[in-house]
């Protein structure tokens, strides 16, 4: 069946289980949300659960549901890498075969040297890092000398924090965009520069809120250009438009959090649009996968558990729910960068009448892409887009 409006909501990494090539990035025998799952007994998940997500991959001591109302599945990805950019552009229907640049050594000095002049301010740190540690190590520093902290990680980024009432918000701003350009040059190309204000004392550092991405342009025109040329609506909720650097959204709404997030998509949802609503939730990812806390990304995950039936209420018989992820974040893996993951894929309209009919059909298999989900946004507006994915449109009955 056709939906006039599609919600596509991106629980930013939650993982279901290591893929077949998760070695070679480091990554055996990861599973983000089978390893919440242990270290949380308890875990409460029934409205997701009820959508079909245990029966996706075997998760702690969870029994499958024998009679989802959801349909259900699991995406592998087929691009080269583990990071957010490289997954959202396969979701809407990019296959990335060449991986960002990354510096595990740190920065080259003459990028530096070239950063520091236009700024007018000296850089700290200059390495891979936690975003927390980093501010325990330096933050205080940072906030006597007025320099830049500026670290990376396993991800193709080029991070800057600095103390809001050291540094003001719109100078910070104003070096990432410095950052930015400089790092367009192919030997110090990064996918992504991001702003990472903090507040607070040392021993009590704080990140805000106002994080900002500068994401390069995808490679290559997404479905979501595709539906904006054809007049539909895209509305990108969270840090959508800035990993697409605005390429084909029609509106943008910033957010600050999970809640924040879901109450901005519930708002959307109810809005006279025709098109697509696509959010992504990062708590999950920068608060607590990266963190390494799996009781706070239980915590997180229950919290969305829980909003999920209100976001389903405001929903007619032509609108859609799809639920996914970009990567994985498995809070008890070794280090503290992303993990090499399917991604579930949950999907539901109170139009639904096949599964009704036969508890059966609800298994949307294992699908071979991410990009199976733009391949299916296109073939639902029924417009022109080629990409490497394969809709499951017709599944959805």
């Amino acid at each position: 069946m056709a939906f006039k409006r599609i919600t596509v909501i991106v629980l930013d990494s939650v993982g279901i289980g290591e893929l077949p090539d998760a070695a070679s990035y480091g990554d055996a025998g990861s599973h983000t949300l089978g390893h919440i799952a242990q270290r949380v007994p308890g875990l409460a998940l029934p409205n997701l659960r009820r959508l079909g997500l245990g029966n996706v991959a075997p998760i702690a001591d969870w029994k499958q549901e024998p009679s989802p109302n959801g349909y259900y599945g699991k995406m592998a990805e087929v691009s080269v890498g583990k990071d957010t950019m490289t997954g959202h552009w396969e979701l809407m229907g990019l296959r990335i075969d060449t991986p960002f640049r990354t510096f595990p050594d740190g920065f080259p000095a003459e990028l530096l040297k070239a950063f520091e002049e236009e700024t007018g301010r000296a850089v700290l740190g200059n390495k891979p890092a936690s975003g927390t540690e980093i501010l325990d190590e330096l933050g205080d520093e940072q906030m006597k000398s007025g320099a830049w902290i500026v670290y990376t990680s396993a991800d193709s980024v080029f991070q800057l924090a600095a103390h809001e009432e050291i540094i003001p918000l719109e100078e910070l701003y104003d070096a990432c965009k410095i950052a930015r350009r400089l790092t367009m040059k192919d030997e110090f190309s990064v996918g992504r520069v991001i702003a990472r204000p903090y507040i607070g004392e040392p021993g009590a550092f704080k990140r805000t809120p106002n994080r900002h991405d500068y994401a390069v342009k995808p490679p290559f025109p997404t479905v979501l250009s595709a539906l904006k040329s054809s007049g539909h609506d895209v509305v990108a909720v969270g840090k959508i438009n800035d990993i697409f650097c605005g390429e084909g959204i029609t509106r943008s709404i910033s957010t600050k959090s999970n809640a924040d997030g879901i109450a901005v998509t519930l708002q959307e949802m109810q809005s006279d649009f025709h098109g697509l609503v696509f959010t992504n939730l990062v708590d999950f990812d920068s608060l607590y996968g990266h963190r390494r806390d799996p009781e706070g990304y239980g915590r997180a995950l229950e919290e969305f558990d829980r909003a999920l039936p209100e976001l389903m209420a405001v929903m007619n018989k032509d609108d859609l729910l799809i639920i996914t992820a970009d990567h994985g974040n498995d809070p008890i893996h070794a280090g503290t960068d992303h993990t090499r993951e399917f991604v579930p894929l949950l999907s539901w309209s109170p139009g639904f009448t096949g599964i009704a009919a036969d508890a059966s059909a609800g298994h949307l298999a294992d699908r071979a892409s991410f990009a199976d989900l733009a391949a299916t946004i296109a073939d639902n507006f029924d417009i022109e887009f080629t990409t490497h994915g394969k809709s499951f449109l017709k599944l959805l009955k």
